[in-house]
């Protein structure tokens, strides 16, 4: 009797097991090469992309693109598929979402360069190469490698970006080594402020409240929020010229990193108002 009661119960087990749906990923981030070899950055809050080398000159940047998007499953994926085999493009709200953000050559929605002279120093290309570290449905950790480049004063750099993607957050983390033949140097984490309508900065992180930066396909984009947390900044600054940007400096020696959070939102989907966003860069 008890071999019966025990096959029964293993047996019922495997039934419930086979009757429950698959859990859908609530993370991604891979390598586009059907798209400009675009590195694209999702979880159920926030989606993404940085740019690669097909994409160089249309622009060459290190700045972080924003994918607007509502809360829920995954898109990116998607919005390739509809752009590329469909002709939708992405650039167009088709129920969930966009890219309606300008990077040009800035720092985009979160990114870091070296800082000299006041200056933001742009690296020459966009990344070459790329690794994954980790790729679960829980966490990604991939990283970009940007080539070595010399800055106005001869100095040799090079960049290695190492992301992490989590489900439940606005925000994904960096850290950003840099090495070449210096003895110190100093760079900058931040945003390109486009003309924001409120802005927080605070003393080691700061958020700003703007309106759709690019308008070209649709008039009305709605509010984007996009914020930066840097427990090692040694001084948050506000540059003005052609690009207004917002930083957050940290002095580095060779092979030394920077770590920072970068964040977005849209009024569209769950975060509606400038207090509530700059409420959730607050509590990060």
């Amino acid at each position: 009797m008890k071999r019966i009661i025990i096959a029964v119960a293993a047996a019922a087990l495997t039934l419930t097991a086979c009757n429950q749906a698959p859990q859908e990923p609530k993370v991604m981030a891979r390598f586009v090469p059907e798209r400009m070899d675009d590195y694209i950055l999702e979880n159920n809050y926030v989606c993404g992309r940085f740019y690669g080398k097909a994409l160089e000159g249309n622009p060459t940047s290190p700045g972080f693109d924003i994918w607007v998007k509502q809360a829920g499953p995954l898109v990116a994926n998607q919005r390739y598929t509809d752009e590329l085999e469909h002709g939708k493009t992405y650039h167009k709200d088709w129920g969930n979402g966009k890219d309606c953000y300008k990077v040009s050559v800035s720092l985009g929605a979160g990114s870091s360069v070296p800082f000299l002279n006041e200056e933001l120093c742009f690296p020459p290309t966009n990344f070459r190469s790329y690794e994954v570290i980790e790729d679960t449905p829980e966490k990604v950790v991939f990283q970009l490698f940007y080539p070595e480049w010399k800055l106005a004063d001869s100095t040799t750099v090079s960049l290695t970006k190492t992301v992490t993607v989590v489900p439940d957050s606005y925000f994904f983390s960096a850290e950003d080594t840099y090495n070449g033949d210096f003895d110190s140097l100093t760079v900058a984490a931040g945003i390109w402020d486009h003309g924001h309508e409120s802005a927080e900065l605070l003393e080691d992180r700061f958020a700003i409240w703007e309106a759709a930066s690019d308008q070209s396909v649709e008039p009305e984009d709605g509010m984007i929020g996009v914020g930066i947390v840097c427990p090692e900044a040694e001084s948050i600054l506000t540059l003005q010229g052609e690009k207004t940007h917002i930083i957050a400096t940290k002095t580095l020696k060779p092979g030394q990193s920077i770590s920072y959070k970068f964040g977005s939102c849209w009024s569209k989907a769950e975060i509606k108002t400038a207090e509530e966003w700059f409420k959730t860069v607050r509590e990060q």
